[in-house]
């Protein structure tokens, strides 16, 4: 196995350049019937297929150049559907500053939408997941639990006023990459661990924890306002939606102390924000402390929709 400058378990791939420099490689993909819930259109899927993977890109800090995109399309697709898609997918990678440069195309029994995304970045500024240290302040880039809340609404049709399924519906069809706060942190060398939060924010605080052999305080869980009104009216608990929910695509990060203040102005310099929601501690657990009411968080998070939606 060669020498691998960005380990096995993290948001993207790496390979060795010339000095210093690394090849930043990413792939994920997205299947209609676990990833796609109706009312979902073509050009959405396509576009949420590309802000999957330069999501991890934003984790890392690095800018994506290009996509490659493999497509299974089913038989009974017309020419307006792939061309739906194609649209979709140049929408995503420009807002991104990448282009689409080939790929491939077949035939399958549900729609595939697999990305490949390559880019290149200084090994110094790539931001891991393993170097969380005691001490370090935990934050994120947004707040949290929209997306669980707008599934409710795509498959459990829970009640909410218009103008609030039109915000939490567009996070799940119009989700936005954290690309430019993400490089503008990278730059600081002030974070010492990052990951995206596609997984689910309690999965995130997890994988931090294992892999920098740390543990985690949040003591203000971010949960979005639009979520408590939503969780209040369907006798739903925010906190749960916050937690376990996912594909938010936000960045969870930990700060050297010191740091902070530059660590968010950075963000805040993009045009983004960071919260600070705790600390890393010593004891490899991952605890929520709010009011002086501990308890453990516990490890899962998203597991797309399982079955056909």
């Amino acid at each position: 196995m060669p020498k691998m400058p960005v380990p096995f378990g993290d948001d993207v791939s790496g390979v060795e350049l010339s000095k210093g420099h690394v090849a930043v490689l990413k792939t994920d993909m997205l299947v209609g019937k676990t990833d796609v819930p109706k009312g979902m259109s073509f050009w959405q899927a396509a576009r949420k297929a590309i802000v999957m993977n330069v999501s991890d890109f934003a984790a890392k800090g690095v800018q994506p150049i290009a996509a490659l995109v493999s497509l299974g399309i089913p038989a009974d697709f017309t020419t307006e559907n792939v061309a739906e898609i194609a649209g979709g997918l140049n929408a995503g990678a420009r807002q991104y500053g990448a282009y689409v440069i080939g790929g491939d195309t077949g035939e399958s029994n549900d729609l595939i939408i697999s990305i490949s995304l390559f880019g290149t970045a200084t090994k110094k500024d790539l931001m891991l997941r393993n170097g969380a240290r005691p001490g370090d302040i935990v934050a994120v880039t947004g707040f949290f639990g929209k997306t669980a809340a707008g599934l409710h609404l795509f498959l459990d049709r829970d009640a909410a006023s218009s103008d609030l399924q039109e915000i939490l519906l567009s996070s799940i069809c119009t989700p936005q990459a954290r690309l430019k706060e993400g490089i503008a942190l990278s730059k600081t060398h002030a974070v010492t661990s990052s990951i995206d939060s596609s997984d689910g924010l309690a999965w995130c605080l997890h994988e931090i924890s294992r892999m920098s052999n740390v543990g985690v305080l949040i003591s203000s869980l971010p949960v979005a306002e639009e979520v408590v009104r939503f969780a209040e009216f369907n006798n739903l608990d925010a906190e749960e939606l916050a937690l376990y929910g996912g594909e938010e695509y936000e960045l969870v990060v930990t700060v050297k102390p010191k740091e902070w203040v530059n660590a968010e102005t950075a963000c805040e310099s993009a045009g983004g924000q960071l919260l600070p929601i705790g600390k890393v501690m010593r004891d490899p657990q991952v605890i929520l402390d709010i009011d002086g009411c501990k308890k453990p968080i516990e490890p899962h998070g998203y597991e797309h929709f399982k079955t056909t939606v």
